[in-house]
């Protein structure tokens, strides 16, 4: 991945007796988390997103008839691990507060 420039440059790694060519990306997936060259987390949050209302459709369907103190307890095991998952990296002058 090209960080910070659009040069076109080429990376090899030498074996032995043969030499490789590395591919360019767009993207890389470190640690769970999603950067691209720009060095954006929009598909990080993206990807958070989609994952979170996923997790929501699943406790809709599972449970018809649901009070606030339940859910309550059902958002804060289930939804919100997956919306905070890594806020540190793409919001670090955000405060956590619970």
């Amino acid at each position: 991945m090209h960080i910070g420039h659009d040069l076109a440059t080429s990376y090899i790694m030498k074996e032995v007796n043969k030499t490789i060519e590395l591919n360019s990306t767009k993207e890389e997936k470190d640690l769970g988390v999603l950067i691209t060259r720009d060095l954006k987390f929009h598909l990080q949050s993206v990807q958070s997103v989609k994952k979170a209302q996923s997790v929501l459709g699943m406790v809709k369907r599972h449970f018809n008839v649901i009070d606030k103190d339940d859910f309550t307890a059902l958002y804060k095991t289930y939804i919100r691990p997956h919306l905070e998952y890594c806020i540190q990296a793409w919001s670090p002058h955000a405060t956590h507060t619970t």
